[in-house]
């Protein structure tokens, strides 16, 4: 039996934000302008963003879950899917709106569909790729006619300067010497964007378009070894543990103490993502599937920041698996970094722009900083 990825719809929220509009939208910390923004904007290369707030008033526009809802009422506009007929809903998101319900089930009261097997997987860029294997296994299975899968951040609201707490390093003139350094609370403010995207998988290709076949899906953690990366609700002591919200004595001090702003550990970070836990899971993968670089017609990597293309890029050399440019995929520099969402948002862009040509290999690559995991997929372009 096979799965296919029939229909893709993607929702952006509002107007996209250039670089100089930023801070007028997100606020300004302090009352300052970041000294360091130029500098993480130029490491990132991010030209716009999006953000589910109004730039008039500063009110969030879109929840979460209304988000996705689009998304799924965009996929069936264009693939032609009722929602009546939905039989596994799968969504998958780092920042839910709430703590319960699960994301799924308030997407899925939002949509109206008929009674349905809902999942809601969590995690960070992996939790899209999570709903999506949930749904290509249920269809591959038998279990299911079809699935439709879903992938969603909305970060900004959390962005805002009043919740937010300035790290800035000096002025600005180490962090020339020592990049990685604006990989911290700041570096995620000014990269960050709200998007939500969804797709139909299948028992068979549609004859009116072209469809992804789903040839394997892998997941890959390293959470038993290497430290907490990325966090939100909690705080990090030096002994690499996490302190949640729920410890904290004065819950007046949750906003102040850092317990609700996304967090980074550099050093891990640097040390970590690309020479060892990409390396790593990379080459397991190399080992199972006996990929070759010549048979991978396009590479769509997500990409937290432009930063990392060149350190990929040799590592991916070094293993011998160089990807010549042409056939690399991504649209960070005009959607910014949507997390979960990222790899539904690039493969929709790939499929509607004509590239794609039957018998057309690609190979999906995301790496989650968490606590290092990382998701690929293989598709066939049929």
């Amino acid at each position: 039996m096979s799965a296919y990825i029939t229909g893709i719809g993607v929702r952006l929220p509002n107007e996209p934000i250039t670089n100089d509009r930023i801070e007028s939208v997100l606020g300004t910390m302090n009352g300052h302008s970041s000294r360091v923004k130029d500098l993480i904007l130029k490491r990132n290369a991010i030209n716009t963003r999006y953000y589910a707030i109004d730039p008039a008033t500063g009110r969030q526009t879109h929840t979460n879950a209304q988000l996705t809802a689009e998304a799924i009422h965009a996929l069936g506009e264009n693939c032609g899917l009722d929602l009546d007929e939905i039989e596994v809903l799968g969504c998958g998101t780092s920042v839910p709106d709430q703590l319960i319900p699960s994301h799924a089930s308030m997407v899925h009261g939002l949509i109206g569909c008929p009674p349905c097997e809902l999942v809601s997987t969590s995690g960070v860029c992996c939790s899209g790729m999570a709903a999506l294997k949930y749904g290509y296994l249920s269809v591959l299975s038998g279990t299911s006619h079809n699935a439709v899968v879903t992938g969603s951040d909305v970060v900004s609201p959390g962005l805002l300067a009043k919740y937010f707490r300035s790290t800035t390093h000096g002025n600005g003139s180490d962090l020339e010497a020592h990049p990685q350094l604006a990989f911290d609370r700041e570096f995620l403010r000014f990269m960050l964007s709200d998007g939500a995207g969804a797709m139909l998988i299948e028992e068979r290709p549609r004859t009116e378009s072209l469809a992804l076949r789903i040839d394997w899906m892998d997941m890959v953690s390293f959470a038993n070894e290497l430290e907490t990366c990325m966090y939100l609700g909690a705080v990090k002591a030096k002994d690499g543990s996490l302190r949640t919200w729920r410890e904290i004595e004065n819950h007046d001090n949750l906003w102040e103490d850092g317990y609700f702003t996304l967090s980074q550990d550099v050093r891990l970070l640097s040390e970590n993502i690309v020479a060892n836990a990409m390396r790593r899971s990379f080459q397991k993968i190399l080992a199972k599937r006996q990929l070759t670089p010549e048979a991978i017609d396009w590479l769509l990597p997500h990409l937290s920041s432009y930063f990392f293309e060149q350190p990929i890029r040799a590592t991916l050399a070094e293993m011998g698996f160089d990807i010549p440019s042409e056939k690399w995929f991504t649209n960070l520099d005009r959607k910014g970094n949507t997390g979960a969402a990222s790899m539904f948002i690039m493969l929709e862009e790939l499929s509607s722009s004509g590239r794609l040509k039957s018998g057309d290999r690609l190979l999906c690559a995301i790496p989650e900083s968490a606590r290092f995991s990382f998701a690929y997929m293989h598709l066939t372009v049929v």
